[in-house]
């Protein structure tokens, strides 16, 4: 494994032993927020800080109660952006626009937001394919929000419309609009494709009169379920607080509110990912074979977890190759 890859995917199995252990997280229990592991230093990519950036909600957040927390390790990787007041895109533009554009959704147990090999890295491989990528700082719903279930639905649909708003200004069609998400970001990925029409904000301005669904959704080794033993715990508690209803659990399971309008899905999974269970992708992708919707799912026997372009010599660095294809596929043959 090239040095830069194994040292990436390193910090993720760092972040998650000093949560507490992999196999708590398989089992489904939440893991000692208290724990301390020592990260390794890593800047921000100057390509970060140089992309263009766009506030999300320019008249303020809806709701309120922000409250900034530590992460619960020592010296995080400010590559691990949280205590997100402010939620933004990162816009990467390609060189050849192929008239399409792509939403990004990092990962990050919904306690951080992963901005490097699933977010600076993951633009850049996209856009030298033609599309225009926006890459989402979206709100952690552990850090004092009111309603934090919807938190991060919020700033997703706000970020799809946004989107299509700017597709005039950054040359593509608003019609072609896609989505991937990582881990927790593929959680909010799946709930976009599944509840874009859930009312979770009032309307602030004409951009939220645009459509907030994609065209394709990626989940890649996604979280999707929110019941244990399938479920990331950290991923749960942070989103639904440690003692939610059923009601609540299945508001927040997106396989079980895959229905007719759903968009494509393209599904990836490693097999020996030790952090989210592969039932999760299996969930969904039973969901969608059964509601009829297409699909197209990826499991490799390799890879773990967090490891977002993946290594040259692991089979599961094909994805994104395969992803291609099924987004050209399916916008090839929209209505």
């Amino acid at each position: 494994m090239p040095e830069k890859t194994r040292f990436r995917a390193c910090d993720r199995r760092l972040f998650l032993a000093g949560l507490g252990g992999l196999a708590t997280f398989a089992a489904g229990s939440a893991s000692p927020a208290s724990a301390q592991f020592k990260m390794p230093p890593r800047p921000i990519p100057a390509a970060w800080n140089e992309a263009p950036s766009l506030d999300l909600w320019p008249a303020g957040t809806p709701g309120g109660g922000f409250k900034a927390i530590p992460l619960p390790m020592e010296g995080a990787p400010p590559v691990f952006q949280h205590n997100v007041e402010k939620p933004y895109l990162r816009v990467f533009r390609p060189t050849r626009p192929n008239g399409r554009a792509l939403l990004v959704i990092p990962g990050g147990a919904y306690i951080f937001v992963s901005i490097d090999n699933e977010g600076v890295e993951v633009g850049q491989a996209m856009a030298s394919r033609g599309y225009t990528v926006f890459v989402l700082v979206h709100r952690l719903p552990g850090e004092g929000w009111a309603n934090r279930s919807d938190v991060p639905l919020q700033d997703a649909q706000r970020a799809m419309r946004l989107v299509r708003s700017a597709a005039g200004t950054y040359g593509f069609d608003a019609a072609e609009v896609s989505v991937i998400g990582f881990s927790a970001g593929g959680h909010l990925a799946a709930t976009l494709a599944t509840d874009f029409n859930q009312s979770v904000y009032a309307p602030r301005d004409s951009i939220d009169r645009l459509d907030a669904r994609p065209l394709v959704a990626g989940l890649i080794y996604p979280v999707i379920s929110m019941s244990p033993p399938v479920t990331h715990a950290d991923s749960r508690a942070r989103l639904l607080g440690d003692s939610p209803t059923t009601a609540e659990v299945a508001r927040r399971s997106p396989a079980a509110h895959v229905g007719p309008e759903t968009p494509p899905t393209f599904i990836m999974h490693a097999l020996d990912d030790p952090a989210v269970p592969p039932a999760n992708s299996f969930e969904m992708l039973q969901a969608l074979r059964v509601a009829r919707r297409p699909a197209e799912a990826h499991f490799f026997e390799e890879g773990g977890h967090g490891f977002g372009l993946s290594s040259p010599s692991l089979p599961a660095h094909a994805w994104p190759a395969l992803f291609a294809t099924f987004l050209d596929r399916h916008a090839e043959q929209k209505p």
